[in-house]
């Protein structure tokens, strides 16, 4: 079985990370007044897409407080936030994500059939209505750039205006980090249990 560390993000033809994280002495003050906020903050470290995103330390700040909020502080339950984000990962074909972020699906509530239906390409059957409303909006935005009257009305009833604007942005979200990692070929970090992503057939 392929393990995160020898499939790329994005499924590149390289493994080589081409942004890794710089020691703190290689760091403009700017940057590291940017690490220093985020390892203060709810993340507790520089990682993931903030590895990269170091580079341009103001937008990593506003980027991180956007995310903070859309992980943290909406209006959206857990178990929704989190299957929206294995959406966009999938979607993305983006490892960081993926093994961040089903884990934290399945220990939310989401089933294990859910997350694998998701990884293989699959609409999920069985599902609560309110996962149902959330994975038709997002896959709709993630493959249609918007989505029907039904799959608008029925997210809409379930989360509000409110909640479906916080569900577009935070799949929105995730495919902004998704692509600057899988640009910048992150590392992924492994999870006992949890298959990386496998490419869909040619």
């Amino acid at each position: 079985m392929s393990t995160a560390a020898d499939i790329p993000q994005g499924f590149s033809p390289s493994t080589t990370d081409r942004m890794p994280l710089m020691p703190p002495g290689a760091m403009s003050p700017a940057q590291r007044e940017a690490a220093d906020a985020l390892i203060a903050g709810p993340r507790k470290a520089v990682f993931g897409p903030f590895i990269p995103l170091l580079r341009s330390p103001q937008l990593m700040g506003r980027i991180g407080d956007v995310g903070a909020y859309l992980r943290f502080e909406s209006v959206l339950d857990a178990r929704i936030r989190e299957l929206a984000i294995c959406a966009a990962a999938r979607h993305t074909a983006n490892q960081f994500e993926w093994l961040m972020h089903a884990p934290l699906a399945l220990a939310a509530g989401v089933a294990q059939s859910t997350i694998d239906a998701v990884a293989q390409g699959r609409q999920p059957r069985g599902m609560a209505d309110d996962e149902a409303a959330a994975l038709d909006l997002a896959f709709e935005v993630l493959r249609q750039h918007g989505c029907s009257d039904p799959s608008y009305d029925a997210a809409l009833k379930t989360f509000g205006e409110q909640g479906v604007v916080e569900l577009v942005s935070l799949v929105g979200y995730f495919v902004m980090v998704c692509w600057v990692m899988n640009v910048a070929r992150t590392p992924a970090q492994g999870k006992p249990g949890f298959a990386p992503l496998s490419p869909f057939p040619a």
